[in-house]
């Protein structure tokens, strides 16, 4: 984005006085007519109230029947958005999804809901109304996503750091255009920043030849959630809606009156039964993403691919990199993409890449990614901070799903708004695009169902401007009476409130009671992150079947950190067995299952494949490990076992449990012999040393007992008193 119009700024520096000097008035003039953050008021719908049937329930109603208007293949955003505007229309609509709402690239996102401002240097200079009104339709959306669930998004200011004085002006005019275009939805007014009040803001910023910053506003949000709480929406409007459950075939008829085979549905199995049934409908939209091709050549064998799948990989880091309400970007990288780096969820993310990849249901992150993005990272960041592989907490790939408009002339050149394709028996695809103009994108996938599939709808579209499941009597304040009522703590409070929105309620009171003076509920499933057991049980009501769906989907552990993930593992096991009756068997499968993911798709593996390097320490160190090593291995045995760990932990006046103990060996010992070996620990420090392994309980331990022996720290009071 930035550096397109880096160049573009470069080449038309007489016309960006111009529009700089035209638009100044009326920048002046929409001072202050930036979109209201307030929530909206009125009357609270009757469908908020509608229970939301079973999954089962679903199952069956789609499978008894007789014939829906709409079938929407694909449970991704756009997939959702087309269900919840085809049910607003009036129309009866099933939809299907091969495994969970958001489990593709819906959920695998920067995060961000943006304008578009890359297009607008065409729209401006070459006088192309069709780029303006590509950034026109985006910035509307971005304003509806915003105003549609206030508790899944905001606001989020961006920085762009400058390190040379002319560039000053030409991102400032470029972004202020910006602006101008949003006009009235134009989130918040970006502003110039000196060095100093840049550095304020980001702390973190390299000052070295800093010589000011431009921050501008996009939103944020969750995408996953966001994801869940529109097919959620439009589950409670009357959709029947069912993840986990495939197309296996399309199904068709011959039309009496022209002998031409039209779609009248699909076959479809329920993945989670084996069960497989027909679901008939007049209009069949294809809405999955990445995998456009696979139901379009279902359909006809003979069609040409027009997904050119691109992957992005996206990695979360410490808090400690970024502040907590500023983001970054990096608008001319290396190799020339771009890197966004962003607060989320208490942690900070960064990201993407973009490089051909094939489709594929399991997109893994590829190391040489993570390498380009902590890489770039460096070049922005100051000597404080030590950029390291190991501070990666989990790391993704995402498939954006670029396609060829088959309805140009030009067919091989990408699209850059989303494309619409009817074929001829009237397989309705709505494809390419990108997450902030899915609403725009169902409106006219459905306009194309009703335009050739036959469809007469009872009402028009109705989602423009219609808060979504969570959303009507939310506050920004509403985690407080959560904390109040049902003594949660404050942290835990505010991740319900801007999870669930107005039916946090409703996890808060499944909470377990704690036992404890403080919080009274609340259990949480792993140290450091807000998740509480009671959502595992909501999300189980909210549709999710396997473990994954909660560790990745229903809450963003996953995302957020792998090994966090890992360590809820057992016990969001031990809650779906018990709530679902799932026998031994099928726990050990989704205990599988889930590391499965964790390693491929969260990154996991790769990082593990780095600490297996070998040793790469010179002879000091070497010998200063081996001194820390000696230090608890005592009887100079060449190993460490967990007698010896436990022997120092009295030394040192603590105490740990047994089974911390013993996971606290396993992280070292890596031929698993149950000791951890001289070699083994002189891998684990050259790997802490090399900053592949950020942190480790065994080598603080030895550090701490070393440093203990060297200096022991007096408590007598001074002068001997009493």
């Amino acid at each position: 984005m930035a550096q397109r119009l880096l160049h573009w700024s470069k080449n038309n520096y007489g016309k960006i006085l111009g529009v700089v000097g035209t638009g100044g008035a009326c920048l002046w003039f929409l001072a202050g007519r930036q979109m209201s953050m307030e929530p909206p008021g009125g009357p609270v719908p009757a469908w908020t109230q509608n229970p939301l049937p079973s999954r089962q329930v679903q199952l069956k109603t789609m499978e008894n029947t007789q014939e829906f208007d709409v079938l929407v293949i694909g449970g991704g955003a756009t997939g959702c958005g087309v269900a919840l505007d085809a049910v607003t229309r009036g129309f009866k609509t099933a939809l299907v999804e091969k495994y969970d709402f958001s489990s593709g690239t819906s959920s695998r996102s920067t995060k961000l809901i943006h304008g578009g401002v890359r297009y607008l240097q065409k729209a401006i200079m070459g006088l192309d109304y069709e780029q303006y009104k590509l950034v026109k339709e985006a910035l509307h959306e971005r304003a509806n996503l915003l105003r549609i669930a206030p508790h899944l998004s905001g606001p989020l200011p961006i920085m762009l750091p400058v390190y040379t004085y002319w560039q000053v002006p030409y991102y400032w005019a470029g972004i202020k255009a910006y602006d101008l275009v949003a006009g009235s939805q134009c989130v918040k007014p970006s502003y110039v920043l000196s060095k100093r009040n840049a550095l304020e803001k980001f702390p973190m910023l390299k000052r070295d030849k800093l010589k000011a910053a431009i921050v501008y506003y996009d939103g944020q949000h969750n995408d996953a959630r966001m994801n869940l709480a529109i097919g959620l929406t439009a589950a409670r409007q009357g959709a029947c809606v069912a993840n986990h459950t495939e197309v296996l075939k399309l199904l068709k008829r011959t039309d009496p009156k022209t002998g031409e085979e039209k779609l009248c549905g699909a076959t479809v199995r329920d993945n989670m039964t084996g069960k497989v049934f027909d679901v008939h409908a007049k209009a069949v939209i294809n809405s999955t993403g990445p995998f456009t091709d696979g139901i379009r050549k279902m359909n006809n064998e003979e069609e040409k691919n027009i997904c050119q799948p691109s992957a992005g990989v996206h990695i979360m880091l410490p808090d400690y990199y970024s502040p907590d309400s500023m983001g970054l970007l990096d608008p001319a990288t290396s190799d020339g993409r771009v890197i966004f780096f962003l607060p989320w969820a208490g942690l900070t993310i960064a990201g993407t890449t973009d490089s051909p990849t094939d489709v594929t249901h399991h997109p893994a992150p590829r190391e040489e990614d993570i390498q380009f993005i902590l890489k770039e990272i460096k070049n922005y960041l100051g000597k404080e901070v030590h950029v390291r592989r190991g501070d990666v907490q989990a790391a993704w790939s995402g498939i954006r799903p670029l396609v060829t408009d088959p309805n140009s002339k030009n067919t091989q050149s990408i699209s850059r708004n989303h494309v619409v394709e009817v074929s001829k028996t009237g397989l309705v695809t709505i494809a390419g695009g990108k997450w902030t103009t899915y609403r725009s994108m169902a409106v006219d996938a459905v306009d194309a169902a009703v335009k050739h599939c036959g469809l007469v709808e009872k009402s028009p579209s109705g989602t423009d401007g219609m808060l979504l499941d969570g959303g009507y009597q939310w506050t920004p304040n509403h985690f407080i009476k959560l904390a109040q009522d049902y003594g949660l703590e404050t942290d835990v409070a505010k991740h319900l409130s801007n999870t669930y929105g107005d039916q946090a309620e409703h996890v808060a009171k499944i909470a377990q009671v704690t036992g404890k003076r403080w919080p009274v509920v609340g259990k949480r499933l792993v140290e450091d992150f807000p998740y509480i057991e009671a959502e595992v049980k909501y999300a189980i009501y909210e549709y999710a079947c396997t473990v994954v769906d909660v560790l990745a989907r229903r809450t963003r552990l996953a995302f957020l950190n792998v090994d966090a993930a890992e360590q809820a593992l057992p016990q969001i096991l031990n809650l779906m067995q018990r709530y679902l009756g799932w026998s031994k068997e099928r726990t050990e499968q989704e205990r599988e299952a889930a590391m499965q993911f964790l390693s491929v798709e969260m990154g996991k593996g790769a990082k593990e494949g780095l600490q297996s390097k070998g040793i790469s320490l010179n002879a000091i160190d070497v010998e200063k490990y081996k001194h820390r090593f000696n230090m608890v291995d005592k009887e100079r045995k060449g190993f460490i076992t967990t007698v010896d760990i436990q022997r120092l932990l009295k030394d040192l006046n603590l105490g740990l449990d047994d089974d911390t103990l013993l996971d606290m060996l396993n992280e070292v010992d890596l031929n698993k012999n149950g000791k951890v070996e001289l070699d083994e620990f002189l891998e684990l420090m050259s790997n802490v040393t090399a900053g592949d392994v950020a942190t480790n309980r065994l080598a603080t331990l030895l550090k701490i007992g070393e440093l203990q022996q060297k200096q022991a720290i007096s408590v007598d009071r001074s002068g001997g008193g009493v």
